[in-house]
């Protein structure tokens, strides 16, 4: 007698499928973070947690302690989407990194600028 196949005997997923465990925690939506992907419900872009993780150093615990409106579960969702289409998100960070240092070399910001002329001191007086 032939038995339907169990799911976990079925064929592997393809790479056209999107990735399953980032489906219902990432949205791409056009107009919101320039369209990157993002964490659903929220306006953290996959690359925020990208550059969290990867180039500060933080624990997925240590970012929801940060973000305390996030879940473990959207931390690694997000890091599963990187790991999926790293390509498109290590574009967004290189522009990234680009415009930065484009503003960086237009001179000192409006901040650093109000900085100077009043010093860096940022201390209420007493009372």
């Amino acid at each position: 007698m032939n038995l339907p196949a169990s799911p976990s005997q079925t064929a592997p997923p393809t790479p056209e499928a999107p990735p399953r465990t980032s489906a219902e925690h990432i949205e791409i939506t056009p107009g919101v973070c320039g369209g990157k992907p993002r964490i659903a419900g929220h306006r953290i872009r996959v690359q925020d947690v990208v550059v969290w993780h990867e180039r500060m150093g933080l624990a997925p615990d240590e970012i929801v302690a940060r973000h305390p409106g996030l879940t473990l579960a959207d931390v690694y969702a997000a890091l599963t989407y990187y790991h999926d289409h790293r390509d498109e998100i290590s574009a967004h960070l290189r522009e990234a990194d680009q415009l930065y240092a484009q503003l960086q070399a237009q001179g000192p910001s409006l901040l650093d600028k109000v900085r100077q002329r009043h010093g860096t001191d940022d201390s209420l007086p007493p009372g």
